[in-house]
């Protein structure tokens, strides 16, 4: 259970967390943490190299120093191990795009109109739905591009906690551009993925899995997942990061559609974000499904108790016997 707050100094600390976002973002578009992966520099250095005035690199590196995303030894900054980790360019574990481009420009911007969807004073263009959204090429080009950098560590996660190795088919529900079918590919030469998600999600997808040598096994299906009809039977159905994204109402549909496409004995995989019964936390959770709501007014929280329910095979096919899993 969270500590209670006490203090001013801990609500300032909250309300004012935008502002270390925004710091964040900054460095990643000046690419500090990438000039600073070949070893320290002052910010003299670095206004040079990024051809910036020397005090707005001054003032972004003090703040990120306050945070420990960069460390100071005398005059001159270095990345903090996680930062040379996750944010360097090229780094393996590097998820910088994701937070640059769909984080920064496009889900950052979404939480300015959270006040008047809580109040329902937004018309139904400002809370388009994501068909809609990512009918737009250029911004579906931006989320997908950025996903990808952002699933691939979740995918090589998901690749190890799940035994696909008897598993021959999987059904990637709103899978993007196949971040997390590239890594369940490569951990199990035997599965095939189909990846079903919005038709300019899908151009990029094809890229990315040629680009990983994966055409062959990774295959791409344009519609909506709420409205197409599903691929079936396979041996599992994957639905990362949809339900958090959906009206509530239609998660039971999304579920139906699921076990549907199953054969018998196959499982349904749900990876979301989701709290806790008591709905203590974890924080991220809670917060992004807030930045969900910010978009699409009729997405719920949703807990482990929640899902336990909803993923209860329909009783109108018993003979399947789905396995299924939240991860």
């Amino acid at each position: 259970m969270p500590q209670p707050v006490t203090e001013a100094e801990e609500i300032s600390q909250i309300a004012f967390g935008f502002m270390a976002s925004k710091a964040l973002f900054v460095g990643l578009h000046l690419d500090l943490f990438t000039h600073l992966a070949d070893g320290p520099k002052t910010s003299a250095e670095l206004a040079d190299i990024i051809d910036t005035p020397e005090n707005r690199v001054t003032t972004v590196l003090t703040a990120l120093l306050t945070t420990g995303i960069v460390q100071k030894n005398g005059d001159r900054f270095s990345n903090s191990p996680g930062a040379e980790n996750f944010l360097v360019r090229g780094a393996k574990y590097d998820f910088g795009d994701y937070l640059r481009y769909q984080i920064d420009r496009q889900m950052f911007p979404f939480m300015n109109q959270l006040e008047d969807v809580v109040f329902d004073r937004l018309d139904d263009s400002q809370i388009a739905s994501y068909e809609h959204w990512m009918a737009d090429e250029a911004e579906a080009h931006l989320y997908s591009e950025s996903q990808h950098a952002g699933s691939l560590g979740p995918g090589r996660t998901l690749a190890r906690m799940i035994d696909f190795s008897e598993d021959r088919q999987l059904l990637d529900v709103a899978g993007g551009t196949g971040g997390f079918a590239i890594r369940l590919c490569e951990a199990n030469p035997e599965l095939n993925v189909t990846i079903l998600d919005f038709p300019n999600v899908v151009s990029l997808g094809e890229e990315k899995a040629s680009e990983a040598g994966l055409s062959d096994r990774i295959q791409f299906m344009g519609g909506n997942a709420l409205e197409a009809q599903w691929p079936a039977p396979v041996d599992a159905v994957l639905m990362s990061y949809l339900c958090s994204g959906v009206p509530g109402e239609s998660i039971p549909e999304l579920l139906k559609k699921a076990y549907a496409a199953l054969k018998p004995g196959g499982k349904v995989l749900v990876h979301d974000f989701m709290v806790e019964n008591d709905r203590s936390g974890p924080e991220l959770a809670a917060l992004w499904q807030l930045q969900h709501m910010a978009f699409t007014p009729d997405a719920v929280s949703l807990t482990p108790v929640c899902w336990q329910s909803i993923l209860r095979p329909p009783a109108s096919t018993p003979q399947r016997s789905a396995r299924s899993s939240a991860a």
